[in-house]
């Protein structure tokens, strides 16, 4: 039996490596060093699933320059509401204001992944999942933050749905891993055809 080729996640994200552990997927990490924001930027008239997808391929890339001999999965995700788009809050009085104004409306979640492999892109693939805000009043905007203030600090969204997070919507439309921050089936299949894991 041959040895299975190595994986290296290019992020720090909690839910991704929640997401890879449970599935029995081996892995290293190495968190990707890549301006989000500069990327972003560049592609501001970009659709946010191709925005996505060049995070995802662009974490995958940095990091496999330097891991050559190993298979590199980058992911990203963000959030986009009546057409604007919204990044990690940067306190939480930004991650209040961002609650306000998802209140009442439809959050598109777009989360992209991507492998590489001696410093090019050998698949990737995006989707998108609908969350349907409730009304959100201030007291439970507070309570939540209480709760929750600083670990979503790192979520696009401010929220985790696997905890308490779940209590902003009424119906969510898409793959539940989706909304965790990654497409892990199809990520699962890739890694299957790229010998990863059998």
């Amino acid at each position: 039996m041959t040895d299975k080729v190595p994986l290296v996640l290019a992020s720090k994200s909690a839910s991704r490596r929640a997401m890879l552990t449970a599935a029995g997927v081996p892995y290293t990490i190495q968190p990707a060093d890549v301006d989000e924001r500069a990327l972003e930027s560049a592609l501001a008239d970009a659709a946010p699933a191709d925005v996505a997808l060049a995070l995802a391929e662009a974490k995958a890339l940095a990091v496999s320059e330097t891991e050559r001999d190993a298979l590199v999965l980058g992911s990203d995700s963000l959030v986009v509401v009546e057409g604007r788009r919204f990044d990690k809050p940067t306190s939480r009085e930004n991650a209040a204001e961002h609650l306000r104004f998802f209140s009442g409306k439809v959050m598109e979640l777009h989360s992209g992944a991507a492998l590489a492999r001696a410093g090019q892109i050998v698949w990737s693939h995006g989707e998108v999942a609908k969350l349907h805000v409730r009304a959100l009043d201030e007291a439970f905007i507070t309570q939540y933050l209480d709760a929750e203030w600083p670990e979503v600090a790192g979520c696009v969204g401010v929220f985790r749905v696997e905890g308490l997070g779940i209590n902003l919507f009424n119906s969510v439309e898409g793959s539940h891993f989706t909304v965790l921050g990654m497409p892990l089936l199809p990520v699962l299949g890739a890694l299957r055809a790229q010998g990863v894991i059998a």
